[in-house]
């Protein structure tokens, strides 16, 4: 019996002009380019973001990401004197840490980094992540003092399709306005578009509320198997406070604002649960429940964002509409243009 096209990674692909990779933010944020698509009318309209507001339909409540992006990245050596790459990833339990390595360290292996961070490699998972222990001075490190090192001595991941080191504007460009929980390596991109200006109008307009995932570097990993429901779905923290959880059960239309926003809200009505790990897979054959409106940048091919895009909008019209972004000159990824899904 032969598989759907819409649970074969392989029709999720599409061709993408190098030139396309924002590599820098607009400037000024808001000046970024909006592609808005009316799922009613099948009216498309190129705008700019900061005129998101003239379309955002009046009775819509807007829901944000809080996660504040951490210096993630870490260079430093072993024991041996061989440089090391360490990526944070998220927090354990009992003062372990999930981190990817670039370089080969065996369990056993110490990590010596600047300001006196140590780290043990604690165990080798089968996807080549690590687990380990941050120290200093031979004391275990929680992650509020383990972020207060980073701060120091860290680097913002930046994607690696940006193909450049961090800089000192990354630090800011990379950074929602209203960030707040510190813990994600990667920034919900859909929200660095927003200048103060137009955030103070929308929460003037638009009932606003916040909501915590931490992004992590599973947002990047490729889908690799040929059928898409074969993916090991990463997951992540969330947390929903009690006045988000409020608007969740009731029948206000919702605006997310990035997938990370809508996995935790299709999280909460598939569970109920306001805090925890999510590792949701939205897809055509899994649309979701109750955000009503999505606010996005444009995706890497095969990646479960636009699969999650494609749970909107279907397949086809998520391609088509990706098509004509590239026909627009419209920028991709991370640093890139926006979509808004009404």
């Amino acid at each position: 019996m032969a598989t759907h096209p819409d649970l074969l990674t392989g029709a999720y692909d599409y061709e993408l002009p190098p030139k396309l990779i924002a590599t820098e933010p607009a400037r000024p944020a808001d000046n970024a380019r909006l592609l808005v698509y009316d799922r009613k009318t099948g009216q498309m309209a190129h705008t700019r973001f900061r005129e998101l507001l003239d379309f955002l339909p009046s009775d819509t409540a807007v829901v944000l990401n809080d996660t504040r992006v951490i210096k993630a990245r870490i260079f430093g050596r072993k024991e041996s004197g061989g440089k090391v790459e360490l990526l944070l990833n998220k927090p354990l339990h009992d003062h372990r840490y999930l981190a990817m390595i670039r370089g080969r360290v065996r369990p056993g292996t110490r990590l010596r980094f600047d300001s006196g961070l140590e780290a043990e490699v604690l165990e080798l998972l089968p996807d080549g992540a690590r687990i380990v222990r941050f120290e200093r001075e031979g004391t275990p490190l929680s992650f509020d003092r383990l972020v207060e090192i980073l701060d120091r001595i860290g680097h913002i991941p930046l994607p690696p399709y940006m193909q450049r080191e961090d800089r000192e504007e990354d630090r800011r460009d990379y950074q929602t306005l209203f960030a707040r929980e510190a813990g994600a390596v990667a920034a919900p991109t859909a929200s660095l578009h927003f200048s103060p200006e137009l955030l103070e109008r929308m929460r003037a307009r638009h009932p606003t509320h916040t909501l915590t995932l931490h992004v992590g570097a599973g947002t990047f990993k490729p889908v690799e198997s040929e059928r898409i429901l074969e993916h090991p779905m990463h997951s992540e923290y969330f947390r929903i406070p009690a006045e988000a959880a409020d608007l969740l059960r009731s029948p206000t239309p919702i605006l997310a604002v990035g997938t990370t926003v809508t996995r935790t809200v299709e999280e909460f009505a598939r569970s109920g649960r306001t805090e925890g790990e999510c590792d949701l897979f939205l897809h055509p054959g899994n649309p979701p429940r109750r955000v009503n409106h999505l606010l996005t940048n444009f995706h890497l091919p095969k990646s479960t964002l636009i699969m999650l895009v494609s749970a909107f909008l279907g397949r086809e019209k998520t391609l088509k509409l990706y098509r004509e972004a590239i026909r627009e000159g419209y920028r991709f990824y991370s640093y890139g243009d926006a979509m808004l899904i009404i």
